[in-house]
């Protein structure tokens, strides 16, 4: 008996998170293991929580969430390793992943089984996105590779003009759990996408903000650097929870380490850059 394995892929700011936070919340009677870039945008109910580490989180429905590292392999490994496992592995690709390449996993590992790509849409996004000439290839390919496509973020009517084929409201859909763990488990299909060249950053993060002073900082962002998650620290020992995807931007209170990341397209920013920007906003 094999493992299937279902990626969750989508662009930065699509709705993976979202989509994740569904699946978590849902009775759907199946033992689910769900690999995540890390916990700071899960939103998962208290209630659900069984037991909490620093990268795993049992619920109390029978299904764990556990962050990936670095090394997609040994994490999966370590999966593979326990004497009881899942019913379903999802893993979570981030935006500039190609979720193809990491399906490819399951060819592998001969206790895999494929079990599809689901790609996230943004609505309201994706037609400005997939026309750009740098990451435009990049997120039609995502579409492209998917099994099954959903989109997100449709409460204000839009639906994107550039998709083509056949795609999902998540709005309108009642149970996430049968798109996510439904598909025909089967051979990895031969298809890779293309992307653009990136810029990555990180910062320390530990100058203390005031709210609104963080908000005008982060306003300020070089604009090539598009993409800025993480926890910034605030007055009276509080941390900030940062997420910034294109024109959006939200700080709320977070309970993680301080640290930011970063990305951009590598010839819109650089590294000096992001730094000079980052460094111009220590008190």
């Amino acid at each position: 008996m094999k493992l299937p394995l279902t990626v969750i892929g989508g662009y930065l700011g699509a709705g993976k998170t979202t989509l994740i936070n569904r699946l978590l919340a849902e009775d759907h009677g199946l033992r689910l293991m769900i690999m995540v870039n890390d916990f700071g945008a899960l939103n998962v109910d208290a209630s659900l929580i069984a037991a909490a580490s620093e990268d795993l989180i049992a619920l109390t429905n029978g299904c764990v969430c556990c962050t990936m590292g670095a090394d997609l392999f040994l994490a999966i490994g370590d999966v593979l390793d326990r004497s009881d496992w899942p019913d379903h592995l999802v893993v979570e690709a981030s935006g500039i992943a190609d979720p193809a390449a990491i399906a490819q996993v399951a060819l592998a590992e001969p206790d895999l089984a494929y079990g599809g790509i689901v790609t996230v849409v943004d609505a309201v996004a994706f037609d400005r996105l997939a026309d750009d000439p740098q990451i435009g290839v990049q997120l039609r390919a995502q579409v492209d590779v998917a099994d099954v496509v959903v989109v997100s973020k449709t409460a204000a009517g839009a639906w994107p003009a550039r998709l083509t084929g056949t795609a999902l409201d998540l709005a309108t859909v009642a149970l996430v759990a049968p798109l996510i763990c439904g598909i025909a488990v089967g051979q990895v299909p031969d298809r890779r996408a293309s992307h653009a060249d990136y810029v990555r950053w990180q910062a320390a993060a530990d100058t203390v903000f005031e709210k609104e002073d963080l908000l005008a900082h982060l306003a300020a962002r070089p604009d090539g650097l598009f993409r800025v998650k993480g926890y910034v620290a605030a007055p009276r020992c509080q941390v900030w929870e940062v997420h910034c995807v294109g024109r959006q931007l939200t700080v709320s209170v977070g309970r993680g380490p301080v640290g930011l990341v970063g990305i951009g397209l590598q010839g819109c920013v650089t590294l000096p850059e992001v730094d000079a920007w980052w460094n111009s906003g220590d008190l």
